[in-house]
């Protein structure tokens, strides 16, 4: 007869406006597992800032060489049919895509579904988790996962030559007849 009585507990509460009572609600309800940020990846070995923007120079020069993505980039598209932009968009995306995939490893920065419920915890890094929207108070937040965020584990771009100016992302090309 309990489970009964309860149930006519939660209707006639719920028939009123009020929540249903706490014993109605299963434990995993009551008390979710809150969802475990992935550990941050070591951190690489120290890099000078030039050799930092030799590397992030390099891979966009991968991304120009095979993708021609500067070029797509720095292209006024107004003039073009849609279906134009679309048919080279197609290969710039296969192509960059191609590139990144061979030299650069991403995961999540965070686990879970892009919409669902997400509780920021009190400590959070602001680095790996941006608040947007009506943002007052303290921590916990709840809200809405929009974007999962992305984070390098990997990147796998070649040393820049000693000698050649690690600013040319690409070279100027000059056809002899």
């Amino acid at each position: 007869m309990g489970r009964v009585g309860l149930a006519f507990r939660c209707f006639f509460r719920v028939l009123g406006g009020k929540p249903v009572p706490e014993e109605a609600i299963p434990e995993e309800l009551r008390n979710p597992p809150k969802p475990q940020l992935p550990p941050a990846p070591e951190p690489p070995p120290e890099m000078s800032e030039e050799e930092k923007q030799a590397r992030a120079l390099a891979l966009l020069a991968m991304l120009q060489k095979d993708g021609r993505l500067l070029d797509f980039l720095q292209e006024n598209i107004d003039d073009y049919e849609d279906a134009q932009v679309g048919a080279a968009v197609r290969a710039i995306h296969r192509d960059c895509a191609k590139v990144l995939e061979e030299s650069l490893k991403v995961e999540p920065v965070v686990d879970g579904e892009e919409d669902s419920d997400f509780t920021v915890e009190k400590g959070f890094d602001a680095s790996r988790i941006r608040l947007i929207g009506n943002v007052t108070g303290d921590p916990p937040f709840k809200g809405v996962l929009r974007h999962h965020g992305w984070r390098a584990t990997s990147l796998n771009v070649p040393d820049p030559a000693e000698k050649a100016d690690a600013s040319v992302i690409a070279p100027a090309e000059v056809e002899l007849s």
